[in-house]
């Protein structure tokens, strides 16, 4: 009897240390998952449904074309209908981001941007959040953009503003563009929060360096 009982014993500790085994390492696995899209790029089509498997057009760097470059102009509505123009906010830093409501890298990132926008407001930074699916509709992308807890402006873009920023073949896109209004980086993807980081201060910083030279002349 006590021998049946110590192998039962031995059973249920052996089934208890598969199961945790295998908990862990199903846990480890979906944490280097985690970090991996975290630190890559995750390129989407700015369309539902269009092809991905141009693996050309992927290894291409769609931003390439506005790097250096000065910023197409735009005006846009916004949300609540009031016309809002990039001119708006020259002399200071911007991030023009376009994402759509369905875009789930996009829905990553824009609390990064709400987070980052705090806290480098001080310096002048802003947003602009420019949907490429205004046709979703104002109601379901204020909700998207509610649920993201975003409050920078959100400016309903159309195909003239897209086809000046390179065409937006892919989703998210971001442009940083400086107070002097170039484009100082350009990405598409769904970037790390230390890269976008990284990105803000460098336009932050191209900014700084244009105003000593001038000082400096």
């Amino acid at each position: 009897m006590k021998r049946n009982a110590l192998v039962l014993g031995v059973m249920i500790v052996g089934i208890s240390l598969m199961l945790w085994a295998g908990w862990h390492n199903l846990r480890e696995r979906r944490i280097a998952m985690q970090k991996a899209e975290a630190n890559h790029v995750v390129l989407t089509p700015a369309a539902p449904g269009q092809s991905t498997q141009n693996s050309d057009s992927e290894e291409e760097d769609p931003g390439a074309k506005l790097r250096g470059k000065a910023a197409p102009a735009f005006t846009l509505s916004s949300l609540d209908g009031k016309k809002v123009s990039l001119a708006d906010y020259k002399g200071r830093p911007v991030l023009v981001n376009f994402w759509a409501t369905w875009c789930a890298p996009c829905k990553v990132e824009m609390p990064w941007f709400e987070e980052l926008r705090k806290q480098y407001a001080g310096q002048g930074f802003e947003i602009l959040g420019l949907t490429a699916d205004a046709d979703a509709g104002k109601d379901v992308i204020a909700k998207t953009a509610q649920k993201t807890g975003v409050t920078y402006p959100i400016l309903l873009t159309d195909d003239k503003v897209q086809t000046a920023y390179g065409g937006i073949e892919y989703l998210p896109m971001s442009f940083y563009v400086d107070r002097n209004g170039k484009v100082v980086e350009a990405t598409a993807g769904l970037s790390s929060k230390d890269e976008i980081e990284a990105n803000i201060k460098k336009t932050i910083a191209s900014v700084t360096t244009t105003a000593a030279v001038k000082g400096g002349e």
